[in-house]
């Protein structure tokens, strides 16, 4: 019995989400979006020129490398990290950065080396089962590119792209520094898709709390809601820092008018801080605001229970003398006795009622 026990135990051990007793810089994915074939939708433009292709092939990203126009290489899957290597080697980039871009519960943040940035963050959304999705992003700025690591197709980078093959605005007339806050504008400007809809999830909660149908799930889905609120605040309180720093770093790469538009970024971030914290207290209130309810409910149980107490406790006391079979009882040979009974029984009854009624206990 005592060798089932143990290895139960065993099985049911929590396994750590990052790999260990590995050196620094060992390249191992710790995801679970895992995928045979890595993607690259490449798109190299100017103010004169676009072009965009998909591929395969890690080798044709390499083609852009002498280009004098600027080059977003956005990569979709981690798990194939022999092709992750590749191409972190072919653009130089330090061994921890290619450890870090496939270790997705990276928290947000910014490294700075001589020739590029390196910037991890995180995309929120909902799917159409309404499952908060955390994606892993990880963002890689040079001086005429900029890559984007990302765990599996799909994205809120939809309007961006559009943007530059139809060349609206000013991104195609400036350089990858700009792309850089798009690519991280559009993340953030979809974190408020996401409060929004996390802001409906609570209303309909909060609506379900003081509805008088009983749901017996409402618990959990508190629960749900908390952690959900816990994973969005973990991948958005660290984003603040990391546009804090980007705003007063001092590189190259990064021009004095793309600031205006990082610091525009940062008040954004503060904005969704702010309201990640407000519905967090909210959430936190909602079990306490379900207690609440279930113990009012109780109550107004509890108080009808005991008004009808206390109106047959004294009609329980008078039939209860009437009822003792003693022979000498006076008003036993009463000709009307028992309807005299009957009559003070109803009175104290309707009395009770009237007192209860005045004193607003009903």
């Amino acid at each position: 019995m005592a060798a089932r026990r143990r290895k139960k135990t065993q099985t049911t051990k929590i396994q750590p989400k990052r790999a260990r007793n590995l050196s620094p810089g060992t390249v191992t994915y710790t995801g679970k979006k895992t995928t045979t074939v890595t993607k690259l939708d490449i798109i190299d433009y100017s103010k004169e020129h676009y072009d965009r292709f998909e591929t395969n092939n890690i080798q044709e990203a390499f083609t852009y490398e002498d280009s004098a126009n600027i080059t977003w290489i956005n990569v979709n899957g981690l798990s194939n990290t022999d092709d992750i290597v590749t191409l972190g080697n072919h653009f130089e980039l330090h061994p921890l950065i290619q450890e870090d871009i496939v270790t997705t519960n990276q928290r947000p943040k910014i490294d700075e080396y001589e020739e590029y940035l390196f910037i991890v963050f995180k995309m929120l959304h909902y799917d159409d089962a309404e499952q908060l999705i955390n994606e892993h992003i990880s963002m890689v700025i040079g001086k005429d590119y900029v890559i984007t690591f990302q765990e599996a197709e799909g994205d809120v980078f939809g309007d961006l792209r559009d943007r530059l093959a139809h060349g609206r605005g000013r991104i195609r007339g400036l350089g990858s520094d700009y792309l850089m806050f798009a690519i991280m504008d559009a993340v953030v400007d979809n974190y408020f898709t996401v409060i929004e809809f996390l802001s409906n999830k609570v209303e309909i909660l909060e609506d379900k709390l003081f509805d008088d149908k009983e749901d017996e799930n409402i618990t959990e889905e508190i629960q749900e809601l908390k952690k959900e609120i816990l994973r969005i605040r973990k991948a958005v309180v660290p984003l603040r820092e990391v546009v804090n720093r980007l705003e007063k770093i001092e590189n190259s790469l990064i021009n004095e008018r793309t600031n205006k538009y990082i610091r525009d970024l940062y008040d954004h971030i503060i904005q969704v801080n702010e309201s990640v914290e407000i519905y967090r207290d909210m959430i936190w209130g909602l079990m306490d605001m379900y207690m609440t309810t279930i113990s009012n409910k109780m109550n107004e149980v509890m108080k009808v229970l005991t008004i009808m107490a206390s109106i047959f406790i004294p009609l329980t006391f008078m039939a209860g003398i009437y009822g003792m079979n003693f022979e000498h009882m006076p008003e036993l040979h009463y000709r009307y006795g028992y309807y005299y009974l009957w009559g003070a029984m109803i009175l104290v009854f309707f009395g009770l009622l009237w007192y209860f009624k005045r004193k607003k206990w009903l």
